[in-house]
């Protein structure tokens, strides 16, 4: 396949396994290779990898994001993951013989179609952002989907992209272009959120910590436990092992401990590789040296 772009949507179910097979059952077409599913019933939410022929990617989200319309009420939801939409953020990722400008034009493509003939709100985010502020996803987030309830027809800074100045049960979607980008979590020994809160404000970029780096505190109530969730948007920059360190310094100074830490979805080899060399102090390990890649690259 000569070109290939990922696509990774972001769907507000994570606790009805039917409704996300459902929803997935939808995206499998020829051309498409369903990659990654990922189900959280705390943050209430599931993360589904699909990547392969850009047209056809294209047609499967779409058939997704319609499917999920119709299957998930977000009036009846609540998680703790921030959402506005039962479809929440779509982003398109270049993978190989793609340009982010022809995921741009995808992002593009794909949002029109949404609100044309579905008549759902379309916003656009990172690099196929209309308004510089809406690079950031947390900015269109902003008081989630109760609040854009109300400041949608009224607020013309939450006027979408495309589509209506209305929302329904469906909410609104978020359809972007971005770099590769690795969903992170820390775990924590204890039950009180704040402290997680508290940590994920001192590392994320937008509070002057870790270059690159989007964080949130939860809390894990079916486990008795708080959660630092990271997203690192480029690991070339920040990577799994800096992140981890700085976060387990956090809580050690709050005397807390690390219980675990999870990757979302899936990962390049490339950051393994560059953990795998920071924590031996192997600066010259490449990609190149991983067995598989000599047997199965190209």
């Amino acid at each position: 396949m000569d070109k290939i772009v990922e696509c990774v949507p972001n769907f507000s179910e994570g606790r009805r396994a039917r409704v996300v097979d459902e929803i997935v059952n939808a995206m499998k077409l020829r051309g498409v290779k369903i990659l990654d599913r990922e189900m959280d019933a705390n943050h209430h939410r599931s993360v589904i990898t699909l990547a392969g022929d850009p047209g056809a990617v294209e047609e499967a989200v779409f058939r997704g994001i319609a499917t999920a319309a119709r299957v998930i009420d977000l009036d009846a939801h609540c998680g703790e993951h921030p959402r506005i939409g039962a479809t929440d953020v779509v982003p398109f990722v270049p993978i190989r013989g793609m340009t982010m400008d022809a995921c741009v034009a995808i992002a593009q493509r794909l949002g029109a179609r949404v609100a044309r003939e579905l008549d759902l709100p379309v916003y656009l985010y990172e690099r196929a952002a209309t308004r510089p502020e809406r690079r950031d996803l947390a900015s269109i987030r902003r008081g989630e989907y109760e609040t854009l309830q109300r400041e949608i027809a009224t607020n013309p800074e939450r006027e979408p992209d495309f589509g209506p100045k209305k929302i329904g049960k469906a909410g609104a979607v978020v359809i972007g272009a971005r770099p590769f980008l690795i969903a992170y979590n820390v775990n924590l020994a204890t039950s009180d959120v704040q402290i997680a809160k508290d940590i994920a404000r001192v590392v994320r970029e937008r509070g002057g910590g870790l270059p690159g780096v989007k964080a949130l505190g939860f809390e894990l109530k079916d486990r008795g436990i708080v959660q630092v969730s990271m997203n690192l948007t480029d690991f070339n920059v920040t990577g799994i092992l800096k992140a981890f360190e700085t976060v387990r310094a956090e809580a050690a100074q709050r005397g807390v401990a690390v219980l675990e830490s999870e990757i979302v979805g899936l990962v390049p080899l490339e950051a393994l590789t560059q953990l795998a060399a920071r924590a031996l102090q192997l600066p010259g390990l490449n990609v190149s040296q991983v067995v598989e890649m000599k047997l199965f690259g190209e």
